[in-house]
């Protein structure tokens, strides 16, 4: 299985640089969108954004733009050690209805961090865009109610910042929906897949070092947490029946 990586920096010159050579041995195809100056290191060969764009509209960019069966969306500051990506791909190949695969993610001092979750519902959003999630943990949102796999395992949805997807499932699902800016794209694509019939595995074997700033966990109003809610909104627009779920 052929895997292009595509790499979305946003200013993030610094992070790219230390990603690469850690990141490029591993795929056979390797894209680096530059969606502002200074994304980039020098010498470092990018598309070039004229404006900025969404990250959603910048994952199908790089998608009509590379040639592989699976892509791999990489954010700057998720490194990958090494064999992930390989680990990823075996198992999506062996899996002809795997849409979506994804690692372990760890913080960088080793921590383990939480990138396998559930759909959202109406009591879990709440608790999290709201001062109440520093004294209520969302215990069953994250999979924290219960032990780490040690094997892959299905899930709802995981984190966007390093995930391998099936060329076929994002030409059949329209590739990502560009309405959202930043944040949500990444649970909307996998809760269309979800009901498109494509699974979505979480494979331990694959282990990403992964800094998630967490930027609209730690500030209650940022543009960032304004585009976290717009985000929140358009997900229940287009998904009303989340509404049901407490």
């Amino acid at each position: 299985m052929k895997v292009t990586a595509i790499v979305v920096s946003h200013g993030s010159a610094a992070e790219v640089a230390a990603l690469l050579p850690l990141l490029a041995p591993q795929v056979d195809e390797l894209l680096v969108i530059a969606n502002v100056p200074g994304s980039v290191p020098p010498g470092v060969e990018a598309l070039h954004n004229a404006d900025p764009l969404g990250y959603a509209a910048n994952l199908n960019l790089g998608l009509a733009r590379s040639g592989g069966e699976a892509i791999l969306a990489v954010n700057p500051d998720a490194v990958p050690e090494p064999g992930a990506v390989a680990a990823l791909s075996r198992f999506m190949d062996a899996h002809p209805r795997c849409g979506v695969a994804g690692p372990a993610m760890v913080y960088p001092g080793g921590g383990a961090q939480p990138s396998r979750r559930r759909f959202p519902t109406i009591s879990g959003t709440i608790v999290r865009r709201t001062p109440l999630r520093r004294v209520l943990r969302q215990r069953h949102h994250f999979h924290l109610d219960e032990p780490a796999p040690l094997v892959p395992v299905q899930t709802d949805w995981m984190l966007g910042g390093f995930l391998l997807l099936r060329r076929a499932m994002l030409e059949e699902l329209g590739g990502f929906d560009e309405h959202f800016r930043l944040y949500g794209e990444d649970i909307d694509l996998q809760y269309r897949a979800m009901r498109a019939g494509w699974e979505r595995w979480y494979v331990p074997a694959a282990l990403v070092r992964h800094t998630h700033q967490a930027e609209t966990d730690r500030r209650l109003l940022t543009r960032r947490t304004l585009w976290h809610w717009a985000g929140i909104l358009r997900f229940v627009r287009k998904h009303p029946e989340r509404l049901r779920a407490l």
